[in-house]
């Protein structure tokens, strides 16, 4: 498209929307940012636009919305972009998996971008990139759920339920996924969580190649000598092993990728041992799947810190999942959701602490405290952060400098 000239109002001004601001003024737009910052009324007369640009976090059918000349920053990338993506989604592991396949293709001395909610911002690539190039990216529902494009190879991980506070239900949620592979030729690639029933069925949603993975199904040799912690990683790096053999890379330098890689800050990160106590940052668990996958991920006694900000999610499971552990000793709760997860705590086994809205300093001196030799103290909320922290980020990095305080 032409954008020289055009008068373009960009909706949202987080990392997208500035990115998306940039590129647009080197076109020649003349840019207007609208935030809701700006007070309640900041979409009204929308209609003196001759586009509209909607940040991920901007609820597309919004009423104002309607019948407008909408595009999106990824929306424009794809249109722009000429070499080949490699889209992943997911519920939980989308940041893990990209990077892993990333590390794979440059060790196999590809040209390969990570863009997107991980790496570079998308537009800010694009005068790098070239047709041989290939970009990862991890995209969310935010992205996806108006995009009319799809990556040519999609990679489907687990999807279960998250970012109930922002979708209309659950079924838009996984709707809004499906546009990963929706829109595919049948030259392209859907590689899909075959241990997920949601995920396998979005094969029934692509004109593509369809390619299977599972945990269970991958090779005994990608299982050992880890750095990377955790079984649910184990999908992880099939979805990674899969991608890779699909573009041919060499065996061994999947193998030596797979198995150099540390995996993400923030994602089950080990922090350090203090008087024969482990100490793991697991912050970006902001739902019950990631932090039962963290619970699950240790055979060493727990302490577990749970609880943050309300997204509306179901703790059932989560609960569940602690009554049958018989390796939980400790639980510590904070924040708001901490009344709402121990509801669905009955072990009495279990040690149960509400900290409320404690300092993070005194949440992991609390949690040293009740620790014996030998156990692990996990910080994986299953919730997201903002009634205490400003973002997933900040929570991890203030429990990681507290660890490193104690004395």
């Amino acid at each position: 498209m032409n954008y020289k000239k055009k008068k373009v109002a960009i909706i949202g001004y987080g990392i997208e929307g500035q990115d998306v601001e940039r590129y647009l003024k080197l076109k020649g737009a003349i840019v207007t940012i609208l935030d809701q910052k700006n007070g309640d009324n900041y979409l009204s007369n929308l209609d003196k636009f001759d586009l509209i640009i909607r940040s991920p976090g901007v609820y597309p059918y919004k009423p104002e919305l309607k019948n407008l000349n909408i595009t999106t920053p990824t929306r424009i990338f794809f249109e722009e972009f000429k070499g080949k993506i490699i889209g992943v989604t997911g519920t939980k592991g989308k940041g893990t998996t990209s990077t892993l396949i990333y590390n794979i293709l440059r060790s196999a001395g590809m040209s390969v971008y990570l863009g997107g909610n991980i790496g570079k911002p998308l537009l800010e690539l694009l005068p790098k990139l070239t047709s041989k190039s290939y970009v990862i990216m991890e995209i969310s529902s935010f992205q996806l759920i108006d995009l009319p494009i799809s990556p040519d190879i999609a990679v489907v991980l687990n999807i279960t339920s998250d970012h109930m506070d922002w979708h209309k239900n659950q079924n838009e949620y996984i709707d809004a996924k499906k546009n990963i592979v929706r829109f595919q030729k049948s030259s392209d690639w859907a590689v899909l969580n075959s241990e997920y029933k949601n995920s396998k069925n979005f094969g029934k949603e692509t004109k593509a190649n369809i390619i299977f993975f599972s945990k269970k199904t991958l090779d005994r040799k990608y299982k050992h000598q880890l750095i990377l912690r955790g079984e649910h990683n184990l999908e992880n790096i099939a979805a990674a092993v899969a991608v890779s053999n699909i573009l041919n890379i060499n065996k061994k330098i999947i193998l030596n990728t797979v198995r150099k890689f540390k995996g993400l800050e923030h994602r089950l990160e080990f922090v350090k041992f203090f008087n024969e106590v482990g100490f793991f940052n697991d912050s970006f668990a902001t739902g019950p799947q990631p932090t039962i996958a963290a619970i699950k991920s240790f055979t060493e006694n727990e302490t577990l810190i749970l609880g943050g900000s309300d997204k509306g999610l179901d703790y059932k499971e989560l609960g569940d999942v602690i009554n049958k552990s018989n390796n939980i000793k400790n639980i510590i709760l904070v924040g708001t959701t901490a009344k709402k997860i121990e509801k669905y705590i009955s072990n009495k086994k279990i040690m149960i602490r509400d900290l409320g809205f404690t300092k993070m300093k005194d949440i992991v001196k609390e949690a040293f405290k009740i620790s014996k030799h030998g156990y692990v103290v996990i910080l994986s909320p299953a919730s997201a952060s903002f009634d205490m922290f400003e973002n997933y980020k900040d929570r991890g990095n203030q429990f990681k400098e507290a660890v490193w305080n104690l004395s």
